[in-house]
């Protein structure tokens, strides 16, 4: 987390022996990864299931993998954080191949749609349905055709389309996640 980012807390309820309901766990994110080295961005992955409807237990199973999955399981859902730093020119001057080792240290190679003429060089898609909600800061949603700058409080309803996410602020834009496994009709 960034030094000068407010830290948060990932609390997990569950149920006693008796069926009350308490605190299973309060404590960070125990996964966080830097993706692209300095001046990339920070996943926190929070939380995410592995079926619909997922199955609730008096003690929840923490997740168990060990690395970053850019999208939820199959039939499944997941929660991150992301922190974007701002922009700079290192992430305007990626290069398709460049996106595409990015992706990949995400777990997903061919989420990349670096073709060398997208709008932004970090365009990608994920066969997805995707809840983006910003915490602080701005971020610029960029599409196929067209952008918007996105703002505290607002929520972006990602739909499987072709995306990428510029930070063109001069401070740290932190988002919520809430990715659901989907399946394109066409």
């Amino acid at each position: 987390m960034n030094q000068n980012q407010k830290p948060f807390r990932r609390i997990v309820t569950g149920h006693d022996e008796n069926g009350n309901a308490v605190i299973v766990s309060d404590a960070p994110p125990v996964h966080t990864q830097l993706v692209g080295g300095p001046g990339g961005p920070t996943f926190f992955e929070i939380w995410h299931t592995i079926e619909t409807p997922a199955p609730i237990h008096h003690q929840p199973d923490l997740p168990d993998e060990s690395n970053l999955v850019l999208p939820p399981p199959k039939n499944g859902t997941r929660i991150r954080i992301i922190e974007f730093p701002p922009e700079g020119e290192e992430i305007r001057k990626l290069t398709g191949a460049d996106a595409a080792a990015k992706f990949k240290s995400m777990g997903d190679e061919k989420a990349s749609t670096n073709t060398g003429e997208a709008p932004h060089p970090l365009m990608h898609r994920t066969e997805t349905v995707d809840y983006g909600i910003v915490l602080e800061g701005e971020i610029t949603l960029v599409l196929d055709r067209g952008e918007t700058i996105i703002y505290p409080g607002d929520v972006v309803i990602q739909s499987g389309t072709n995306h990428a996410w510029a930070n063109r602020s001069n401070k740290i834009c932190r988002m919520a996640f809430v990715l659901i496994n989907g399946e394109y009709t066409n």
